[in-house]
């Protein structure tokens, strides 16, 4: 748990992925949040939470449907949402807090 709340700290937005190996939507919004990735180069970062292997993240965010999408910025939530989200929703979601 302190790796995550210190990932989540800074500057950069931070958008994290709470998925399970299991989960058929989680395996459609993993390739679309590698293309963010790539488009985003360096001005944020993308971090993946198994929600089986972390419960007590998952937990602490109220974790209900996966995927579910947190963006943070200095530590804070500033976006959430849940189920698959294209490319372009995703960059001009995290674009307007780089």
């Amino acid at each position: 748990m302190s790796a995550f709340n210190e990932a989540i700290q800074g500057n950069k937005p931070v958008l994290v992925d709470f998925y399970a190996d299991w989960c058929q939507p989680c395996k459609i919004q993993a390739p679309i949040l590698k293309e963010v990735i790539q488009k985003l180069h360096d001005s944020a970062r993308i971090l993946k939470i198994n929600v089986d292997s972390n419960p007590q993240v998952a937990q602490k965010y109220n974790i209900k449907n996966i995927p579910t999408l947190l963006l943070f910025k200095n530590g804070n939530v500033v976006w959430r949402g849940a189920g698959v989200h294209q490319a372009n929703q995703l960059l001009s979601i995290i674009k307007t807090h780089v």
